[in-house]
């Protein structure tokens, strides 16, 4: 389905020149329940789909890099993943730049395999990985229906950790921008999940309270634990079907296949309650 572009004054994008967002107050649709009044979404591996994205890039790399060809794409995958999780806090304290995070990365993705590699060939690979990223860049699958069913119902906010450039240029890329009334990146406002101040700007943004809104994203730490220490109602987006790292009953979806169940789940429908099909 195609969406119209909303009017740029309903929008507000933390750290860009957008305007402010209009709050709307949830009410029910014909085809659907009644929402929060505000539901927020993390970026990465909950809209946007970086790990796979991640790992097709890797994938293509490896095409013509053969020094990255020594272990299964999958360990290497994984080394990456690990090694940006590490490195974010550094970053996010300004004790580390995105370009050193990205060649050391390589560098270690390189010794993983067996080989030592300079920083200028850690840096090339780092580029020719970041141009076949840029290009892969997806959705996770049925976000853009489940966004488009929330249109207009309810707040839709987005609340990431990483830089405002990076974020909004993944909105624009995907095609997401109309469907989301707000944005706020960690760069920007200088805190980040799952700190609590990050969640109250999004609360401000969407003139909302903790018990009128909904958080979900994939980080059990960062979204689950951030929102419920917040007193926002979290939902797990488990796509990976993982364990909980603690025994808190959170509710999960593992999939926006169905943005029908997905809807449920996050007006705080048991799915076991809704009718078949």
């Amino acid at each position: 389905m195609t969406v119209g572009r909303p009017d740029p004054a309903a929008h507000r994008f933390v750290g860009s020149n957008q305007s402010t967002v209009v709050s709307r107050r949830a009410r029910p649709s014909p085809d659907g329940p009644l929402l929060p009044k505000a539901i927020f979404f993390d970026m990465d591996d909950t809209i946007f789909d970086h790990s796979l994205t991640c790992r097709r890039a890797l994938g293509r790399l490896r095409v013509t890099e053969a020094r990255l060809r020594r272990r299964p794409l999958d360990d290497v995958w994984h080394e990456y993943s690990r090694l940006l999780e590490e490195v974010q806090p550094d970053i996010l304290a300004g004790r580390l730049n995105i370009q050193e995070a990205r060649v050391e990365r390589f560098r270690q993705l390189a010794r993983l395999c067996g080989t030592e590699i300079s920083s200028a060939d850690a840096a090339e690979l780092s580029r020719r990985y970041r141009v076949h990223y840029q290009e892969l860049r997806r959705t996770v699958p049925g976000v853009r229906r489940l966004l488009e069913r929330l249109r207009g119902r309810t707040v839709v906010g987005v609340v990431t950790n990483n830089e405002v450039e990076e974020q909004e240029r993944k909105l624009d890329h995907l095609g997401l921008r109309p469907l989301v009334d707000f944005m706020v990146v960690s760069e920007a406002v200088g805190i980040a999940k799952p700190d609590p101040g990050i969640f109250r700007v999004a609360l401000a943004q969407a003139d909302a309270s903790p018990g009128q809104t909904v958080m979900i994203g994939d980080s059990w730490r960062s979204d689950v634990t951030g929102a419920r220490n917040v007193g926002i109602r979290p939902v797990w987006f488990n796509r990976f079907h993982l364990t909980p790292p603690d025994p808190w009953p959170v509710r999960q979806i593992d999939s926006f296949q169905s943005p029908a169940l997905a809807e449920a789940v996050l007006a705080g429908i048991d799915p076991a309650a809704l009718p078949p099909g």
